[in-house]
């Protein structure tokens, strides 16, 4: 990371969960860059956040950017669809 009150990049590729006949048969999976390294390279997720909506998993929804208590700022936000 760079230091407190600094640009940060970060780059999210998100791919959903798959489903066949209502049931899961693929987690979703996840790769992350902080400042162009990859921190997180194809990691699955197996199941839903208890923050989660009550959709079913692999439902489309909305994106959510979430903080801890520190101060926070987000600009140039980019979504591309796959």
């Amino acid at each position: 990371c760079f230091p407190p009150l600094s640009w940060q990049t970060y780059d999210v590729d998100f791919t959903n969960a798959k489903s066949k006949d209502g049931k899961k048969v693929k987690n979703a999976k996840i790769t992350v860059r902080l400042n162009g390294i990859v921190i997180h390279k194809d990691f699955e997720i197996p199941r839903k956040t208890g923050g989660s909506r009550r959709d079913p998993e692999g439902t489309p929804g909305p994106i959510k950017l979430q903080g801890h208590g520190n101060p926070l700022q987000f600009r140039n936000v980019w979504i591309l669809e796959k």
